[in-house]
């Protein structure tokens, strides 16, 4: 699954906000201390309350075209960030490059390639910033990660590390990086309802595990004498995320998020008082079409959409891919505007 679960709630909650700035409201919150883990719960938000965010009318800027200079042409772009002086970064992983394009979406550079020589990539997906103005990038099929420093120089490869007994897809996997240059990485083991987080250092070594959580939920299906594995319509998901030098791990089943400390502690759990609404027949119905939509014999215009249009939120941005009614995608940025509450 590739998410970054936690910001995609996040994105949601930023998409559907209301056009008008509006106040967040004054929620009693209770916050105490148990053997060192401070635990804060919070009220639910009265209905049909937002965040005070509003995005921006129309991008502040756009990458991508469907004719013309190469340069500014993008395919399969998986991921892209900003970093610090502006400059963004997309995971072009059509050709196993990373795109280098200056604050208003001017090409500057490309970086790495396709190929098995230092600093290329296969199967290019991800980029993030890395501690010192530098980049890290990661790729299948072995799970590999890049460094470069701010002017696209290689530095170092390296993988996370694993018992050798164990297959690939029995391997951690990157998923994203805190300040002070540790990853978090998951591993969802196949057919099992549970995840297992690490906080990985450096050179891909275990710095902290963060324990079993609840992951997916697997439902089975008897086809004549086969039994076929689907998961719940709108059921439990995982979700993860960076908080500072933290990491947070929850799930969709109940609003209970815990922060983990890099060494694999429990420093803290926010709680809120939430109670799930039902799907309507529309929304379970669209669910279905969209994974029906998985299992054509070309998938790959549905498959990009879901798995390629997560947006980055910064402090005063979103930086995602659409794709235009041509079905040319587009790496924007768009203008946020967060209230103060």
């Amino acid at each position: 699954m590739k998410l970054k679960p936690l910001l995609a709630l996040m994105s949601m909650a930023v998409l559907t906000c209301e056009q008008g700035r509006q106040s967040a409201p004054s929620l009693p919150t209770q916050t105490r201390d148990s053997a060192g883990i401070r635990i804060v719960e919070n009220a639910e938000p009265p209905e049909g309350s937002r965040l005070g965010w509003t995005v921006g009318l129309e991008p502040a800027v756009s990458i991508g075209i469907a004719e013309g200079e190469e340069a500014y042409m993008l395919y399969g772009a998986r991921d892209a960030t900003r970093l610090g002086d502006g400059r963004i970064v997309v995971a072009n992983a059509g050709t196993n490059e990373l795109r280098v394009f200056d604050a208003t979406g001017i090409p500057l550079a490309s970086w790495g390639g396709r190929g098995e020589g230092p600093g290329e990539f296969r199967g290019l997906f991800r980029v993030e910033p890395w501690p010192g103005d530098s980049i890290i990038a990661w790729y299948a099929p072995r799970l590999g990660v890049s460094l470069f420093d701010a002017q696209g120089n290689h530095g170092r490869s390296f993988t996370l590390a694993r018992n050798e007994a164990t297959t690939p897809m029995q391997s951690f996997r990157p998923e994203s990086v805190t300040p002070d240059g540790s990853i978090l990485a998951i591993h969802l083991p196949e057919d099992a309802d549970t995840i297992v987080v690490h906080v990985r250092g450096a050179e891909g070594e275990v710095r902290g595990s963060l324990g079993t959580h609840p992951g997916l939920e697997p439902h089975i299906v008897g086809v004549g004498e086969r039994a076929v594995l689907f998961w719940k319509i709108f059921g439990r998901e995982p979700v993860w995320a960076t908080w500072g030098d933290m990491v947070v791990v929850g799930h969709t089943g109940s609003y209970d998020l815990r922060a983990f400390r890099p060494d694999g502690s429990l420093a803290r759990i926010v709680r809120r008082d939430h109670v799930p609404r039902a799907p309507t027949e529309d929304n379970v119905e669209a669910y279905i079409e969209r994974q029906a939509g998985y299992s054509r014999l070309t998938p790959a215009a549905e498959s990009r959409r879901r798995y390629r249009s997560v947006p980055e939120i910064g402090e005063d941005y979103i930086l995602g891919t659409r794709f235009d009614e041509f079905d040319v995608e587009h790496v924007q940025l768009w203008p946020l505007e967060r209230s103060e509450g």
